[in-house]
């Protein structure tokens, strides 16, 4: 459907005596970043069943949802550039209506993206039926995909990772936003393997119930082993905290990319404390997904 997609995506093994040969584990990167250069990460994976839906309904145009710096407007406006599929993101935050865009919107908007911008109490209530249909009066009829692109065709997509890890890893680490990416991770994994998520959010309280619900509209019930350590979220969303900075820091040094640092950089931490702490048995192997592209 769109050409140059690169699956299934590298896996990359990590050398690291001090922290994960001393210890007895083995840890790989899946390198989702590779996957396009336009949809990078996860966005290939949770878009594409989307956008075949849209094709095959015959819509002729994409709704979707985020902040001003979502890497998923950005690659919803890029896959509709590469398409032909009109695209239209609803922005967080009327006041940045009369502002310069910044450049994640501009490159949406460079892709043919329309920019809606919402005030943030609607924002908050955008999947009520009211205001999307109110929505979808304004701005025209569309095929929606919700924030994040996390719906029950995600996770189905997302299982497609799994299935690539199978007989891998014993223990698979994705970085959490909205839950779509490691509900169907989870699903695509084989007996005897985990998947553990590490939300981005602070608070993310809801995410578990959120998977739980992913994984009962895309499969028709739970599937496959995973958990929540939600202890790296580094102080919330795009949030960097100092430890964070200077592990990304040092991880780029070692290993030759550095993670970003709003999603990979806390999942990457979060499973090298884990092994530091000794949470994986010696003989473990460990597959961290890169769902972001790197920032250096």
């Amino acid at each position: 459907m769109i050409p140059d997609v690169r699956l299934p995506s590298p896996l990359v093994e990590l050398h690291d005596d001090e922290r994960l040969a001393a210890r007895g584990v083995r840890m790989f990167v899946k390198r989702d970043d590779l996957i396009h250069p336009d949809l990078p990460g996860n966005k290939w994976r949770k878009l594409h069943l989307n956008l075949r839906a849209a094709l095959d309904g015959g819509h002729g145009r994409l709704l979707t949802f985020g902040g001003a710096y979502s890497n998923h407007l950005r690659a919803t406006a890029a896959a509709g550039r590469l398409l032909g599929i009109a695209t239209t993101g609803v922005v967080r935050g009327d006041e940045l209506a009369g502002r310069p865009l910044n450049p994640s919107l501009a490159r949406a908007a460079a892709d043919g993206m329309r920019l809606h911008f919402l005030d943030r109490a609607t924002y908050r209530r955008k999947a009520e039926p009211e205001v999307l249909a109110s929505l979808l009066e304004r701005l025209g009829p569309a095929y929606v995909v919700p924030e994040g692109g996390s719906n029950a065709l995600a996770a189905r997509g997302c299982a497609a990772l799994g299935e690539e890890l199978r007989g891998r890893a014993d223990v698979v680490g994705v970085a959490c936003g909205t839950g779509g990416t490691l509900a169907g991770l989870a699903a695509g994994l084989g007996p005897g393997q985990r998947a553990v998520g590490f939300p981005v959010l602070k608070g993310g309280g809801f995410l578990a119930g959120e998977i739980r619900r992913l994984q009962e509209d895309a499969f028709g019930g739970p599937r496959g082993s995973w958990l929540l350590d939600d202890r790296f979220h580094h102080g919330g969303y795009a949030r960097v905290s100092p430890v964070l900075r200077a592990f990304a820091e040092d991880f780029g040094g070692r290993h030759g990319f550095v993670p970003d640092s709003v999603y990979v950089a806390k999942m990457l931490h979060g499973l090298f404390s884990l092994a530091q702490e000794g949470a994986f048995a010696p003989g473990t192997t460990v597959a961290a997904v890169v769902t972001g592209r790197p920032t250096g």
